[in-house]
């Protein structure tokens, strides 16, 4: 037995697109003498592998061809080029409601659909009081689909395909559609399929999502597969295409010539001022001091356009500098070093808590905070220093630290220094409490 679900072997998949229905006729007809079309490609070499018991998970901008890979691999849609070799029964969740008649019953289209998965009237019997408790639809499940709701329709699709403990199963974006309890059941039962050893392919725009469930993923972009590798690795990329971190760069090195200068690599030019005094210590701006901290993650993510530039920080907690570690409910200080390479309209300075599987614990900024002071900053060669105070209610455990500085074009953020995951920040094992944060949690008793 193959140790791979699914294999796909440079996979491409190529549309004809005719400018007139009636080409379509006439091409018929002249064969090979005339092209009256022109081939999109929605896939190009796309090849990687599904390891048995594995979640992987597939992210991309909208367009880039995931949901064609998925058809392909569930074997609704046939590659143009390469192959793809499934090893075990395939349940697919493509669309909202493939597969339902909208004219039968909820009941009516789980035996139905159940019966393309391969089961029998006798097993779908056994398993139906699971699926309908699954899907949570009440009395509905006896009436026609076509009056369900979109999230009613997706709880019954996604309940018979889970119940049906299949060995591959493929999840394309159906979850988004349900509610959040609804959503965290739907985990749940995909960890237990997992453990099961279960295959899940899972397609997502939740960078959150592939973080917390996926082994591994896969990033497509324009029909290309770009990266493979670590969840956290792949979303930090996707993140890069999502915001425009290429045409940043060049729009960066456009105006710096070579591009170097007053890059977010930290070599800008050198300034008469060299620091700024933040109470014990200084924060330095005319270069990049971030190594030189305790508590620094050498393994950061860094990128921007090198409009703006994060050159330091100084961490406090109960007046210690750079603690190794700080207690839940602690205070904490963090001051962080910017200077503005060329003019920025209102920009705006972010700070993220995540854990060190890159779940995001806490998130705000200065937009959300409404701080004038940094919107009033952002002139050419100007250095802004930011105190950021923090109620560290975190649980036992390492947390990172993220910064980033960027302004807002319509409806796009554009980065201009964003260093994910920069500081590392270590909380000491509290007695009072488990989890990820501290919720103030207090019992009564009173009599009956």
């Amino acid at each position: 037995m193959s140790d791979s679900a699914i294999e796909i072997r440079d996979v491409g998949k190529c549309y004809n697109i005719y400018e007139r229905p009636r080409d379509r006729l006439l091409q018929m007809l002249v064969g090979r003498r005339r092209q009256l079309f022109r081939q999109f490609w929605a896939l190009k070499n796309i090849g990687f592998t599904v390891p048995r018991g594995e979640t992987v998970g597939i992210v991309g901008r909208n367009g880039s061809g995931k949901s064609t890979l998925l058809q392909i691999i569930a074997g609704t849609l046939t590659p143009t080029t390469g192959s793809v070799s499934v090893h075990g029964r395939v349940a697919a969740l493509l669309e909202l409601g493939s597969g339902f008649n909208p004219e039968f019953t909820g009941r009516e289209n789980v035996y139905l659909n159940a019966s393309l998965l391969g089961l029998s009237s006798e097993e779908v019997d056994e398993r139906f009081d699971s699926i309908v408790s699954f899907a949570d639809i009440g009395a509905f499940v006896d009436q026609p689909v076509k009056t369900y709701s979109s999230g009613m329709m997706v709880r019954l699709a996604f309940a018979v395909q889970a119940q049906t403990n299949p060995e591959i199963l493929i999840v394309d974006e159906a979850l988004a559609v349900g509610d959040a309890r609804f959503q965290a059941k739907c985990f749940d039962r995909l960890k237990q399929l997992k453990d099961n050893g279960t295959s899940i392919l899972l397609v997502t725009h939740s960078s959150e999502q592939i973080v917390t469930h996926c082994s591994s993923a896969v990033l497509i972009d324009q029909g290309e597969m770009l990266q493979e590798g670590k969840p956290r690795e792949i979303v930090n990329r996707y993140l890069d295409l999502l915001f425009g971190r290429d045409s940043n760069r060049k729009r960066a090195q456009a105006s710096n010539g070579d591009g170097d200068e007053g890059g977010a690599d930290g070599k800008g030019k050198k300034r008469i001022d060299e620091s700024i005094d933040v109470g014990a210590g200084k924060l330095i701006f005319d270069q990049d001091a971030f190594a030189q901290r305790p508590g620094y993650n050498p393994y950061e993510y860094r990128w921007g356009d090198g409009s703006a530039v994060i050159s330091d920080f100084r961490l406090e907690s109960d007046g210690v500098e750079y603690p190794h570690s700080v207690e839940s409910g602690a205070r904490l200080r963090l001051d962080v070093a910017v200077t503005f390479e060329r003019t920025l309209v209102r920009p705006i300075l972010g700070v993220t808590v995540k854990t060190k599987e890159g779940v995001t614990v806490f998130g705000s900024n200065s937009e959300l905070l409404a701080c004038d002071e940094v919107r009033n900053m952002g002139g050419a060669g100007e250095r802004m220093r930011a105190t950021v105070f923090l109620d560290c209610k975190l649980g036992q455990g390492d947390y990172f630290i993220s910064l980033g500085i960027a302004t807002r074009e319509g409806e796009n953020i554009v980065p201009h220094d964003r260093r994910y995951d920069s500081i590392h920040l270590v909380v000491s094992p509290d007695s009072s409490f488990f989890g990820l944060l501290d919720m103030n949690m207090s019992m009564q008793l009173h009599q009956p």
